[in-house]
């Protein structure tokens, strides 16, 4: 593990080990978990609570919403605060949210509870974004990441959905409440990650942030986020609707996960050695397909080969875009921009999205939008994937 002594004396593992990037992954994922396993809430306060699917679809961006607040704050911080004993009142501060969203059963209280909730989760995995910047290719860091993410998730809406009509919507926040006290157990063995020295591949010629750049990133982020969220959010509804059955369809949401494990693994290996225009492009085309075969969900081998597809570029594509973020600037700070637009993209979609579907469930609707958003994703991408390829191959 090449565990290192701190200055304090503390065991710390080795700041760019595999152990670390666990780690990382852990705190960046505790505060925003609920994102992973999003279906199993929206259909838990649904069928356990009696929530409309427009109410449940609110809870559910008001949570990411906040996260999004929480992300922007820490973007003008994350120079002046020490993070680590930050990110232990900010854990300390979910565990307490999450206890007691375990006592509202009224959308009026529930969606203000999971805002403050999810300010506090933001500022949390803005924090942890910015400190992955700080360690040596954040790219693999966010592969890693993805990995907790979807492996995690997977198992989270495989039982989460079974165990809500048996134990009621508190299995959901004992769930991320577990999450959180995980995370507290492993945050005292992280180095101390300081701002590392700027180089020019982040600046325009040394001297600053090439702001059109970060800015089509940023958007690329957003629209990526937001198509993604938006359908899978509702992705149980969807297959009910095309009268597909609970335990195939949870079944499918956990592989969809788990498969996605290999877009995750995928970036891990390959970091940039290949660039990451080509990559990006490739796998945006191939979730643009998974999307539309969406519309044929009937049939349960495409509704599974959709979502498994799906799973894997969605783990492929984020890490990729979230490290680009992070290489315009190497304090962290615009790693932590990124984590705001990922957020703002995450609670954008289930708020549309359920403002499309209406009274009367439109689903075909709902597809269609998200492709064009996908696309639209694609040509903001493309222009600073280039300039960041052109960069790293002269030398910059």
């Amino acid at each position: 593990m090449n565990d290192t002594l701190s200055s304090t004396g503390r065991m710390r593992v080795s700041p760019d080990g595999a152990a670390a990037r666990i780690f990382l992954s852990f705190l960046a994922t505790a505060g925003l978990f609920y994102a992973n396993i999003m279906p199993a809430i929206v259909d838990g306060l649904i069928g356990g609570l009696g929530f409309t699917p427009r109410e449940a679809g609110f809870v559910g961006s008001a949570n990411v919403y906040g996260a999004a607040c929480g992300a922007l704050i820490v973007v003008f911080l994350i120079r002046r605060i020490h993070w680590r004993p930050t990110a232990y009142g900010l854990l300390a501060g979910l565990i307490s949210m999450d206890l007691l969203s375990m006592l509202v059963a009224v959308p009026e209280i529930m969606i203000p509870t999971r805002f403050l909730h999810g300010m506090i989760g933001g500022a949390l995995v803005g924090i942890a974004f910015a400190v992955i910047a700080r360690a040596s290719k954040p790219d693999r860091t966010f592969g890693v990441l993805l990995v907790v993410q979807f492996g995690l998730g997977g198992l989270g809406n495989l039982y989460l959905p079974r165990l809500v009509p048996v134990f009621g919507t508190d299995a959901l926040f004992l769930a991320l409440i577990a999450f959180s006290l995980v995370t507290l157990a492993m945050l005292p063995f992280l180095a101390e990650y300081r701002p590392r020295a700027a180089n020019a591949a982040s600046t325009i010629d040394g001297k600053g942030i090439a702001v059109v750049p970060l800015a089509l990133t940023l958007l690329a982020i957003f629209l990526f986020q937001a198509a993604n969220m938006g359908l899978f959010a509702f992705i149980i509804g969807l297959a009910r609707q095309a009268t597909l059955e609970l335990g195939f369809i949870t079944w499918t949401l956990a592989l969809s996960g788990w498969i996605g494990i290999v877009g995750a693994l995928m970036v891990v290996g390959l970091h940039t050695r290949l660039g990451r225009t080509g990559p990006l492009a490739i796998a945006l085309v191939v979730t643009v397909i998974g999307f539309w075969a969406l519309h044929f969900s009937a049939d349960e081998t495409v509704f599974l080969i959709a979502n498994g597809a799906m799973g894997i570029t969605w783990a492929f594509v984020i890490p990729y875009l979230l490290g680009l973020a992070a290489e315009f600037d190497l304090t962290g700070q615009m790693a932590a921009l990124g984590g705001f637009a990922s957020k703002m993209g995450l609670a954008s979609g289930p708020l549309v999205a359920g403002m499309l579907l209406g009274p009367g469930e439109n689903y075909g609707l709902l597809i269609n939008v998200g492709i064009a958003v996908l696309l639209a994703s694609m040509v903001a991408g493309v222009m600073p994937a280039l300039r960041q390829d052109r960069l790293a191959r002269n030398g910059g």
